[in-house]
């Protein structure tokens, strides 16, 4: 049992796309249609009518803080084990920015990317003895043949660089950035999921503006601003065109950009958005005008004097 892919979660929560969807019999709980917040009371419903053996907890386009007690709580209630996906915000669970799931969950899974920003790959943690050797044998040799040193000593090198006090400063950077940018852009008319964010993300509806997620992220990646269309919950569009697009802060933040910069980048995501919406057919001017800004804002922050 996971968060719908509808509500923030991930393809590989259950989805039928998906072969956790395909091999397992997988059941969606969603998010609250009125708050856009999970509702705890209808998640221990669903479980406790479908007993699932597994409970995810996690998302890639949820922008709250997740109660991994109340989640704990409903899964020893029907015997399941509780897996939380941290892929999404490991880095700030690493930077004390977000409460750790280690402390409730059977199994913690996440990317070693992201805003952890080390190398590119996973880790699998668990803190059961039980659990820790089936899981050591299922990976080697059971998917795995050959690990790849390098990544594996890069992924030590990111271990050694989140023990850092410094990671903490960038960590809290991130969350400040995050929610100036949320506030920038709700400043400008758009609606953000759940009026705001507690992390990195924020998913960003498009509808008001009668702007596509698919547009809207062409005609941004033109004006050199990369984002991805992103469906919004209870989308009516389909995930290849999308209601909303999905922003982080972590990249920016990475290369130096503080609170007076992300609120720029607000104002010129929302001039192209606004563009695009007064002229489908062609936004070639605003991007245009936008690009140059960019490059001039991007200039000022040369990634190799300013990465943190």
């Amino acid at each position: 049992m996971g968060m719908s892919l509808n509500s923030g979660g991930h393809l590989t929560h259950g989805s039928k796309a998906s072969v956790s969807g395909k091999w397992f019999n997988a059941v969606s709980y969603d998010i609250d249609k009125e708050t856009g917040l999970l509702d705890y009371k209808a998640i221990e419903k669903l479980a406790l009518e479908s007993k699932p053996k597994l409970i995810i907890a996690g998302g890639s386009a949820y922008s709250r803080i997740i109660d991994f007690k109340k989640f704990n709580e409903i899964a020893k209630k029907v015997n399941a084990y509780l897996m939380v996906d941290m892929a999404h915000f490991s880095g700030l669970v690493a930077g004390k920015g977000y409460p750790n799931p280690i402390e409730h969950a059977d199994i913690v899974t996440s990317t070693t990317h992201k805003v952890f920003r080390s190398a590119r790959g996973g880790i699998i943690l668990s803190n059961k003895e039980d659990l820790i050797k089936k899981i050591n044998s299922a990976v080697f040799p059971g998917y795995q043949g050959g690990p790849l040193m390098h990544i594996i000593a890069a992924k030590a090198a990111g271990f050694k660089e989140a023990l850092k006090p410094e990671f903490k400063i960038y960590i809290k950077a991130v969350l400040a950035n995050a929610k100036i940018l949320a506030e920038t852009l709700k400043n400008n008319g758009f609606t953000i999921f759940t009026g705001g964010t507690d992390t990195h993300l924020m998913l960003v509806d498009l509808r008001s503006f009668k702007v596509k997620g698919n547009a809207a992220e062409q005609s941004l990646c033109r004006a050199n601003i990369t984002c991805n269309k992103n469906g919004i919950p209870f989308d009516t569009e389909s995930p290849m065109v999308t209601s909303g697009i999905r922003l982080g802060a972590q990249a920016a933040t990475s290369r130096g950009f503080g609170l007076k910069e992300f609120q720029k980048v607000g104002e010129l995501i929302s001039k192209v958005v606004k563009g695009l919406a007064e002229n489908p057919n062609d936004n070639s001017k605003i991007e245009n005008e936008v690009r140059k800004n960019v490059v001039e804002l991007c200039s000022s922050f040369p990634i190799y004097k300013h990465l943190r």
